[in-house]
């Protein structure tokens, strides 16, 4: 696949840069370039990011970085089972749990929400940081709502990190899922007090909270570029009609 010539594979992080370090340099620098692309599309573009991976995965399949940007490749491509393969592989080579949450997730993406639930209640949840964990109960929420246990998935996200004032990484998720989970169980007043709080967080805009917000309010937004366009078919509309009464006046001139 095609690479960019400003891309140089430098971009990577260096902790993954000093995994690639294991391979001859010109192998190295091509897998670091197809990582880089995987990084750039992933969010815009996940098939082409996805393609991106396989190429690197190809190049050099026993690095667990080149292993983990697959699995991530795949997951937002919706490619779960690959996803959950490549996650496995790379906890295999690494023992790092930080991926634990995202395995659970796959798993929910294929159907297997309660696998997922066993999962959250694992001894390797302990293990992770406080963003890991944070991450293990929306899946485990998640795994709840997929089940149809809205009242379950609500409780799944009361903790002390929803509780609190202090505004981190993931607050503004955290706050989203739980008023979005309150709105699926109908207590809407409740869900916007969330979807309101979930917008003070969101200061990167990461989530959608301050549209759903404004639909709880009743507010509709109009597209500027949609307006203009309708003005402006108002506009020749009116000069059709205007075009048309003249050509009318003419024939009735005429007949006189």
């Amino acid at each position: 696949m095609p690479i960019p010539p400003e891309v140089t594979g430098e971009e990577i992080d260096k902790d993954v840069r000093q995994e690639l370090q294991s391979l001859p340099k010109t192998l190295a620098d091509d897998v670091a370039k197809n990582l880089v692309m995987v990084a750039r599309l992933i969010d815009e573009d996940p098939e082409a990011a996805y393609g991106y991976s396989k190429v690197a995965l190809r190049l050099a399949s026993r690095v667990a970085a080149v292993r983990e940007a697959a699995g991530f490749a795949a997951y937002a491509s919706q490619k779960y089972s690959e996803a959950l393969a490549e996650f496995r592989a790379a906890r295999r080579m690494t023992g790092n749990l930080d991926l634990w949450p995202v395995m659970a997730d796959c798993e929910r993406g294929l159907g297997r929400p309660e696998k997922a639930l066993d999962m959250a209640g694992a001894p390797e949840v302990h293990k992770l940081d406080k963003a890991g964990q944070v991450e293990m109960r929306l899946v485990a929420a998640g795994a709840r709502r997929d089940m149809g246990q809205l009242d379950a998935a609500i409780v799944t996200l009361q903790s002390p990190e929803l509780a609190s004032h202090s505004v981190q990484p993931w607050t503004a998720r955290l706050r989203y899922a739980y008023a979005d989970a309150l709105l699926a169980a109908g207590r809407k007043d409740e869900a916007r007090e969330w979807f309101a709080k979930a917008v003070e967080a969101d200061r990167d805009g990461s989530t959608d909270a301050s549209d759903r917000l404004a639909e709880l309010d009743g507010v509709e937004f109009v597209d500027a570029l949609d307006a203009d366009a309708d003005e402006d078919t108002a506009v020749v509309e009116a000069s059709e009609k205007d075009a048309d009464a003249d050509a009318d006046a003419d024939r009735d001139g005429d007949d006189s």
